[in-house]
């Protein structure tokens, strides 16, 4: 493949996990020969991150580093956009800085993208590996969480959470001026806007490690994250403008989705 690649990385007090993944990808990248970029973008981390990401860029070149004061996985990800777009990168894609997708499953959407406008992983799936195996209680959030996004927006996707998705640079284009940067809401926006743009965005079945360390707790995030849908679905609504007069209860949600 010719064409160059941007995958993003957004990154918050990584430290402990972010050399793994720069490794991994620029490793397997180079090895493949492929043209392609590493954006990490730090956001408002507080540990050493930046410090390990600068000593590993030293060996790999096609890392390019981010750092903003500003938090946000949204927010990483919207400004990993951009750069990728000033970089004339014709594919353009995020994974979480976990390593729970490795280099060769990012790769496998790559290659299966075809004719399609954009790629995203999909847990699901019952050709998915998933190594070791969810907790039942997240699986019962994630697959609640799950049927109420399609109710809301009315699309078809199946996992719309899972950090790995790629797009070509023409959908970019089209709806980065439209996403909303709401940490929890932020892929939902992002599938939401193809969906309206008309783009063909399919799943696919990947490769998915549950990886230790996440700062994430399931009972505070499923709310934040319910807070968060129904905001982005009244907000993208033909009620906006009603919605606007509720200015107070704007203002509570917006505290726990941001």
């Amino acid at each position: 493949m010719n064409e160059k690649i941007g995958i993003i990385i957004p990154a918050y007090n990584e430290e402990k996990r972010i050399s793994k993944i720069l490794e991994d990808y620029c490793t397997f990248f180079r090895k493949n020969k492929e043209n392609f970029e590493l954006i990490v973008v730090l956001n408002n981390c507080h540990d050493n991150t930046s410090g390990i990401v600068k000593k590993i860029k030293k060996k790999f070149k096609e890392i390019v580093i981010l750092d903003f004061k500003q938090g946000g996985k949204g927010f990483a990800i919207a400004e990993g956009f951009k750069e990728a777009l000033k970089r004339n990168c014709d594919f353009i894609g995020f994974v979480d800085a976990d390593m729970a997708t490795g280099a060769e499953a990012f790769y496998d959407l790559l290659k299966n993208l075809e004719n399609q406008d954009g790629i995203i992983a999909n847990r699901y799936h019952k050709k998915s590996v998933i190594n070791p195996k969810q907790p039942l209680d997240r699986i019962i959030a994630s697959r609640g969480f799950n049927v109420l996004v399609r109710l809301l927006f009315l699309f078809k996707f199946k996992d719309t959470q899972c950090g790995a998705k790629i797009f070509k640079k023409k959908v970019v284009e089209r709806i980065l001026p439209n996403l909303s940067i709401t940490q929890w809401a932020f892929d939902i926006d992002l599938l939401y806007q193809t969906h309206k743009s008309n783009f063909k965005i399919k799943e696919h079945p990947t490769i998915w490690s549950d990886i230790g360390g996440s700062k994430i707790n399931l009972q505070k995030s499923s709310l934040q994250m319910f807070l968060a849908v129904c905001r982005l679905r009244a907000i993208n609504s033909r009620f906006k403008e009603t919605w606007r007069i509720f200015k107070p209860l704007s203002i509570f949600l917006y505290k726990f989705t941001k």
